[in-house]
């Protein structure tokens, strides 16, 4: 296999994460398109694995931490590191080194930039982005919230762990309304999916849901809030991952929406 920065050629494919031929990746909009057109100013990197035969399995995105989620000074951040593990399209190219050969290729090209050191977010629990992968390879816990884990791996002696930027407030509610609101940076399709449904969701209910989008792309917001890419229901979060359904998402709209107004 081999490790290629990001083409021309493979933009489209990128921006799906790989999944061209999910139906469900088409409901997320262009999103992931803005995030990156605007972050690759501000020092995005992308690099993706391929086989042998030039087949593109595996995508990795990481940019200077300072324009990350996370707070830290002279790492690299990394928001996601994924190889296509499914059966339909272009197959599973789980299981071959693809994961590890990405992210040394990252760790080298961001020593190359004089990075300090790595910084990745992981999950808790066996799923998608497990922080026991991370730890594998080297990552320790810098710090947690909930399920989610955020490693490090330092390169130099000076460097310093980077820290969650934690949520600073919610959304308010409004008086004989449903309220709607979604966090949006972009970067990540599987929340624009569900960003995209609980929009359309919303429609359905007229003048009595309020759905309002807050664009966390611009970091100032992101700081007030302390949210990236979030969804509320009256100022409750509902669960984004994996990405509810359109009629999920639709009943807790609608449970809001009798209990409001009695009907």
């Amino acid at each position: 296999m081999k490790v290629i920065d990001l083409t021309e050629e493979h933009k489209e494919l990128y921006f799906v994460c790989l999944e061209d031929w999910s139906a469900d990746v088409a409901e997320a909009g262009d999103h992931k398109r803005i995030w990156y057109d605007a972050t690759k100013e501000n020092g995005l990197r992308v690099k993706l694995a391929l086989d042998d035969a030039g087949n593109v399995g595996g995508m990795i995105q990481y940019a200077p931490i300072e324009r990350s989620l996370v707070e830290g000074h002279g790492l690299y951040f990394i928001y996601c590191i994924w190889v296509h593990g499914h059966k339909q399209g272009r197959g599973d190219f789980q299981k071959r080194g693809m994961g590890k050969t990405l992210l040394l290729a990252a760790e080298e090209d961001a020593k190359s930039l004089g990075a300090k050191g790595m910084a990745a977010w992981g999950m808790a629990i066996p799923v998608f982005m497990r922080a026991s992968w991370f730890r594998k390879h080297g990552y320790k816990k810098a710090d947690k919230i909930g399920m989610q884990v955020l490693l490090w791996k330092p390169f130099a002696d000076d460097a310093v762990a980077p820290k969650w930027i934690r949520e600073k407030k919610r959304p308010e509610t409004a008086p004989e309304k449903v309220t709607v609101t979604a966090f949006i940076a972009g970067w990540c399709p599987a929340m624009n999916m569900a960003i995209e449904r609980a929009k359309r969701a919303a429609s359905e209910f007229g003048g009595k849901v309020n759905f309002q989008a807050v664009n966390t792309l611009n970091r100032d917001t992101f700081l007030e809030w302390g949210i990236s890419d979030a969804l509320f229901i009256n100022g409750k979060p509902v669960r984004t991952g994996p990405p509810p359904s359109f009629n999920k998402i639709r009943k807790k709209i609608a449970r809001q929406v009798k209990k409001t107004f009695k009907t």
